[in-house]
């Protein structure tokens, strides 16, 4: 009796409570094979299908494909047979497999009619143009760099125009139908050491060298300087055990610069000195003004909040052991360097801020939800995130961040009748490794923002390891508005 009792129990705790687990159970063959009986909805940008589905005939009636491979991978993620999707393919599931609410309707439909109707469809803001252009350029860069991210976005709206990560991968294998294929693809992929499956745009940070300069000037806009302010520089810098010096002798060798001049020519004394006589806190809350320490940012559809983890970007405590400021650590950091990191997304986000009149946005990747129909059920609407800096500030910015383009070290960036700002930065690495060269811009045509643009390169071999990322950044935002745009 006791035994039957515990049995009856049991199955009524199974029927009760674990009847979902178990019914979407990866293992569960039978809803493997319900979930492949119709057509996973479509993914595609600027009309341009990302991920899509052939007829296999079998028992497994579709498999999904990929037509793009490596291009839209770190964007698009995979849809394996047995395990959890990444990516988009996993953000969008609900729509995409047709179980969303929203999907309610189509599902109604099918049971009076006896069809079986394809998921969702999602439209991606992505313009394929400008990220085809960035994925050419960057695997085709001069330098012959294998490891970097790009990233365009909209300053006035946060639409992603284009989100590159090399190297990448080929989804397709990993979504096989055949276990051992995606099994040996994935193996295969998580063992490389150049990490192919980690997004670098989203997932990577980096010390941004004197990309960081950008907040560094913000700091000193808000807080009495102007663009004609003059501040102390000087061929070599000691503070502590820290040694500023200049990428070249030429750079800032007077005693006195103008913080516009500073920021032209990248004087790295006259921002050291700056970033001290600022304070260790006024760098560090400008730094999160921006959104640096954000640890809950995803980047994928603004209504539910799904998408791309994004990496916090960290400026580090800039401090000794008993809680004072290390100097030498707060020259260092207003460079950019010692333990700042950055995401190539926040790179683009502090650009496209300063191109939006000080208001940043709201970073997301889906455009549209659309229905089996292809009826609209969702459209974004962009939404500010945070407002970093006044706008009389980002005028300032925008300035000498034009100077820069013009002027300065980010000459590789202009392009022909339009306005273009930015700034270079050469991060030194290991004592015995190739410095990262980084580019974050804005492009205005017409009077309008058009683009805000990272780039970012691992290792870049020889000097000016900056110069190659400005070249790459100005043809993606030139190809931002050659297809119009979103």
């Amino acid at each position: 009796m006791v035994l039957f009792g515990a049995i009856f129990v049991k199955l009524n705790w199974i029927q009760a409570y674990k009847a979902d687990e178990y019914r979407t159970d990866d293992r569960n063959q039978r809803v493997q094979i319900a979930e492949y009986d119709r057509p996973r909805g479509v993914i595609e940008a600027g009309g341009v299908p990302l991920a899509e589905n052939t007829e296999t005939g079998g028992e497994l009636k579709y498999q999904r494909t990929y037509p793009k491979k490596e291009v839209y991978a770190p964007v698009l993620g995979y849809k394996p047979l047995s395990g959890v999707a990444v990516g988009i393919e996993s953000a969008e599931n609900d729509i995409l497999s047709g179980a969303s609410d929203k999907l309610f309707a189509d599902r109604l439909s099918d049971m009076f009619t006896g069809d079986s109707s394809s998921g969702g469809n999602i439209v991606l803001s992505l313009i394929p143009r400008a990220q085809e252009v960035a994925w050419k350029q960057m695997t085709n860069n001069e330098r012959g760099v294998t490891r970097g991210a790009a990233v365009a976005i909209d300053p006035s709206t946060g639409a992603v125009q284009a989100l590159v990560s090399m190297p990448s991968y080929d989804p397709n294998p990993l979504a096989s139908h055949d276990s051992k294929v995606a099994s040996a693809a994935y193996n295969e992929l998580n063992n490389d050491k150049s990490q192919p499956l980690l997004n670098r745009a989203v997932a990577n940070t980096l010390p941004p060298g004197s990309v960081f300069k950008v907040i560094v000037s913000a700091a000193a806009l808000e807080n009495g300087y102007n663009l004609d302010t003059e501040i102390p520089a000087g061929a070599v810098y000691q503070e502590g055990g820290a040694t500023i010096r200049n990428s070249e002798d030429e750079v800032c060798p007077g005693s006195q610069i103008t913080l516009k001049e500073a920021l032209t020519t990248s004087c790295n004394t006259g921002y050291s000195k700056l970033g001290v006589k600022l304070g260790r806190d006024k760098v560090i809350d400008k730094a999160k003004d921006f959104g640096f320490e954000d640890e809950s940012l995803k980047v994928g559809d603004l209504e539910s909040g799904k998408g791309l983890t994004v990496a916090a970007s960290r400026t580090g405590t800039i401090a000794n052991k008993d809680g004072s400021v290390d100097k030498a650590a707060l020259a260092q950091s207003s460079l950019g360097q010692r333990d700042v990191r950055m995401t190539p997304l926040e790179g683009a986000m502090i650009a496209a801020t300063v191109a939006n009149g000080g208001k940043q946005m709201r970073p997301y990747l889906v455009q549209q939800q659309l229905d089996s129909s292809r009826g609209t059920i969702y459209t974004a609407a962009p939404k500010a995130l945070r407002e970093p800096i006044s706008s009389s500030t980002a005028n300032g910015l925008r300035e000498m961040m034009v100077s820069v383009v013009t002027d300065g070290t980010g000459k590789n960036a202009k392009i022909s009748g339009w306005e273009v700002g930015g700034k270079t930065g050469t991060a030194q690495n290991t004592a015995d490794g190739d410095p990262h060269g980084w580019f974050v811009g804005f492009a205005y045509k017409d009077g309008k923002a058009v683009s805000a643009v990272c780039v970012m390169l691992e290792n870049v071999p020889g000097g000016h390891a900056s110069a190659e990322a400005a070249r790459i950044a100005g043809l993606i935002m030139k190809a931002t508005a050659a297809q119009g745009g979103n």
